[in-house]
């Protein structure tokens, strides 16, 4: 029999996340799971400067990206009606996959539910695929969730 105690799901807030977060929230109060949300803050931010800003983020930037991650959970908490089920919210700095792997380590999740597509442009470039590498290394199983297809 399979029992799920805590199920960690990555979000980066795109509208390719919210399938992935509805579908943990269902696994967790049909297991009476322990739900977490984790918002990760890439690092590349400091080291790759972008075309209007030619120096990496000053550590400030970084802090009121954290804030804003601890927000935007706040954000899909309430927006997902998650409230009755008590969800914890993460926000960790790093690389995405690294860091969603470092998490489900540390919080010893049982099933990581993510999303197969999130935002786009260089980071994804340099990045990979964060769910692939996900997949790859995750020390749990991993529910990948595919965007809604558009109606036709």
């Amino acid at each position: 029999m399979i029992h799920l105690h805590r199920i960690l799901v990555p979000t980066d807030f795109s509208e390719y996340a919210r399938p992935a977060i509805r579908y943990a929230a269902e696994l967790a109060q049909k297991f009476s799971a322990e739900l977490i949300l984790l918002h990760v803050v890439p690092d590349t931010i400091l080291a790759l400067p972008d075309a209007v800003m030619p120096t990496p983020a000053p550590l400030a930037d970084l802090e009121a990206m954290v804030a804003s991650g601890k927000q935007g959970l706040a954000n899909v908490i309430a927006s997902e009606h998650l409230t009755h089920l008590h969800p914890r919210a993460e926000v960790r700095i790093g690389s995405p996959a690294a860091e969603i792997i470092a998490a489900a380590n540390d919080l010893k999740a049982d099933l990581i539910c993510i999303g197969t597509h999130g935002r786009t442009g260089l980071l994804r470039v340099l990045l990979g695929s964060v769910a692939e590498m996900v997949v790859r290394q995750a020390p749990c199983p991993v529910l990948t969730v595919r965007p809604p297809v558009a109606a036709a």
